[in-house]
This record gives C-alpha cells, structure tokens and sequence, in this order.
C-alpha cells in the first residue's frame, strides 16, 4: 500500500494563512488538517454560543478553507477541530462555501459531535490537582468537553467524507484519522493506533516542528523564519514515517526539532496517554534522511486510558489591566512611585485589600519579579491589574491609573486600559463509555 501524505495548516486558531496554502498548493497532499482549538478556546466558544447563534465555532476557518481551495486537489481530505462548541454549525457553513466555489463542487462535509460532556459529567468527579469536584462550582461550570478519539472521524471517513468538522478531539486524533482509515489500522487496536497518533503529535503544531518554537536567537539557529513553512509527513505502512516541507520555504526540519516537539506537553515519555493509544516513546527512533526529511520509527503502545481528560470551562470573573508609560531620566523610580500610589489609594481611599491588585514594571523586571535588573531602563510600563467578580472594582482600577495622567508621578503617558470577562480551564476525567461521539453528514 502506498504511503500516506498528510499536512499541518494550523496548529492554533491564531496562526498564519499562507504556509497552509503554499502547503496545498506545492505538497501533494493527501490530508490537511487545521487544528485551532487551544485549552480555553472550547470554553469561551461555549460562552459565546450562549448568547449570541453562529459564534460557537471559529468562522476564520471558513477564510482559511477558502485560501486553500483552489490548491486542493479532489483527493484532499480537510479535517478541522475549529467545529468548537458547534461543529454542525461550521459544517453547514463550510457546505455553503463550497457550493459556491469550484473546486468546491461534489465535496461532502460531515460533523462529529458528542464531546459535549457537560450533561453527562458527574457531579463528584473530581477537578485535577485539588479537592474540589465538578458540583462545587455550579453556576460558574461553563462546558465540559471530552478529549475524543480518532474513531468518529473515521467513520466519518469511511462513509465518504471529504471535509470533517469537530469539536473537542485529541489533538493528535485529528491527525491519526485519515492515516488509520487510509491504512486500514483499526481505532480499537492501540498497537496500531500509536504509529498515526505519533505523527499526529508531531504535526500538531505544525509551524512548531519546522523550527518556529525551535529558534532561540543565536544559540539555536532557524533560516527563513519570516517564511517558516508548515511540515507533512509521508507514512508508510509499517508505520515508519518521513517528515518534511514545502520546498522553497523557511524554517528547518532535523533530528534536533523532531526531538524537541516529541517531548513538548509530555509528562512521562514511557506513558504518554492519548484517546487512542498510550504511547512509549522510549524506543522511537529519529533519524536525519535527507535535508530537512527526517525518519521516525518504532513507535509503540502499552493499552489506552479507560477515562478520557476532561477540559473543563469555568466562569473566572474579570481582568481589569490599566497600565501607563514612563521614559526617559528616573523612569523607573516615576513608574514605581505610580504603582505605589494607586496601591495606597486602594487602600486609604477605597477601603479594599491592596494586595489583590497586582503590579508590574513592564520592560523591567514583570517576567522575572525575583531577578534585580543591572542599569536603568530608557522606558518602563507601570501595570497594574486585577481579577474579581466585582465588575465595580475592575471600573475603580482603571479610573486610578488614568488619573495619574495628571495627579503624579510626572511624564506618564500611553494609558492603556482593558476588561475582559474571563474563562479559566480546570480539568477532570471521564469513563470512556459515558462519552458518545457520532457523526452527522451534513452534505
């Protein structure tokens, strides 16, 4: 059986358009995925869903699909996550796209849903890393959605879908689809699931493999990164795969990024759990073939989990961030006379704690609070910012920091103020028996 090729478009939903259309246009595809869904994204999708009909998915996907169209050829299969909190949504969306475009025409699109947990969700299970349960935040549980297998989208596959939209999947699962289907290999089967969830795990975030999370200055050198081209991967029925690039693109493809990204998010490289497979990577081998083609091999798999994680949105309150510029002569010393000002205020004048508000001298030392900075900065940025439920309290901090425009320290400028209504991610786990993806050909 012929190998497989199969493409990174996107490894967030805030990545660059033109890697993925030079990809489709010059690599031969097979697949092309586009994963967009980080942590919190599912959850603030959940939360605009809410309240407003047609915000639960990302709409940038439909730009994305529609710069890559006309590059497709009619064997491409395009998989997505950025169904988000509304996969079936996206889909119908994706279906009026295509019929009006002409490489569109004749293309099916199905959505795979039932990651959605929040119904099915126990109220004991109990949130990771603390001793509170998912009933102990009631009304501020926002979603709850399962990190699914490759399986529906398989199926989805099988029953002859050219586009497939999801919802929250493993990352790595979205990848190892078309792969498995293309292959053969059997979802239920861990053993061969690892070999697709491998090369999944590496595509996931794509730019990341061709040097872009690589680079560091002088120390770790990466050509062409203002043209950084995204990474394919050509799989082999044994499993074995070969990564590469689109030729004439930026970036760089060598034992030491495929190194890197292997490791990136693992907690225990002997036990890595995936939806689909546990994966040990400690016999994977990597192997430089060629310029910027590297071989992966002997990838392995110890059972899968029998819960599934979790992610879990929760209502956070707010974030109120005001913040003001200082430059030039004493600009330090003037930022943080501003930061003790209105921390003084918050207290004498206001009445509240001083210590929920935090500050920071932006350019200075706000990364690295516990390291003393040797000279004196041409400019600083006093931040100030506060997370409360207390929408008043976030109003009062920005009130503050504009009026030391005029109320000292002297030579402030740039106020800059923000509020946001907050998602924060916890997560928990799930049987994997409670959870029931299934697909829904829209087209």
């Amino acid at each position: 059986m012929s190998t497989y090729r199969i493409g990174a478009g996107s490894g967030f939903a805030g990545d660059r358009f033109e890697p993925a259309e030079i990809l489709a246009a010059r690599g031969d595809l097979d697949a092309l995925v586009f994963e967009c869904l980080a942590e919190r994204t599912i959850g603030l999708a959940q939360q605009r869903a809410a309240t407003s009909a047609g915000a639960g998915f990302d709409r940038v996907f439909l730009d994305r699909l529609a710069g890559v169209l006309p590059h497709l050829s009619p064997r491409t299969r395009v998989l997505t996550n950025a169904g988000a909190a509304d996969p079936v949504g996206l889909a119908r969306a994706v279906v009026d796209l295509l019929a009006a475009h002409a490489r569109g025409a004749g293309r099916r699109v199905a959505a795979v849903v039932g990651d959605d947990v929040t119904a099915a969700i126990p109220a004991d299970a109990r949130i990771t890393g603390t001793d509170l349960t998912i009933g102990d935040l009631g009304d501020r549980l926002v979603s709850a959605n399962a990190y699914i297998g490759a399986g529906a989208a398989m199926r989805a596959l099988e029953n002859g879908a050219d586009v497939v939209i999801t919802g929250r999947m493993g990352d790595a699962a979205l990848f190892a689809a078309p792969v498995a289907v293309h292959h053969g290999w059997n979802d239920a089967s861990p053993d061969e699931m690892a070999a697709p969830t491998l090369v999944g795990h590496l595509l996931e975030c794509a730019g990341q493999l061709t040097g872009g999370y690589f680079a560091d200055g002088g120390r770790k050198v990466v050509p062409g990164l203002a043209t950084l081209g995204f990474p394919f991967a050509d799989v082999a029925a044994d499993g074995v795969a070969e990564f590469g690039k689109a030729a004439g693109t930026g970036g760089l493809i060598s034992r030491a990024t495929v190194l890197e990204q292997l490791l990136y998010e693992i907690d225990d490289p002997g036990r890595y759990k995936t939806p689909d497979a546990t994966l040990d990577l400690g016999d994977v081998r990597i192997d430089e073939v060629g310029p910027d083609r590297v071989r992966v091999s002997a990838a392995s798999a110890e059972g899968r989990p029998e819960q599934l994680k979790v992610s879990v949105g929760v209502r956070d309150g707010f974030l109120a961030v005001g913040s003001i510029a200082y430059a030039g002569r004493g600009a330090r010393e003037r930022a943080e006379l501003a930061l003790r000002i209105v921390r003084e205020r918050w207290e004498a004048v206001h009445g509240r704690d001083p210590g929920e508000v935090r500050a920071d001298l932006q350019g200075y030392n706000s990364l690295r609070p516990w390291h003393e900075p040797s000279g004196e900065p041409a400019e600083v940025r006093a931040r100030l910012s506060l997370r409360t439920f207390d929408r008043t309290a976030a109003a009062l901090l920005h009130r503050e920091v504009e009026a030391l425009y005029t109320n000292g320290p002297a030579g402030g400028g740039g106020a800059d103020l923000s509020l946001k209504e907050t998602v924060g991610i916890v997560s928990t786990f799930i049987d994997r028996d409670r959870v029931e993806p299934r697909v829904e050909m829209v087209s």
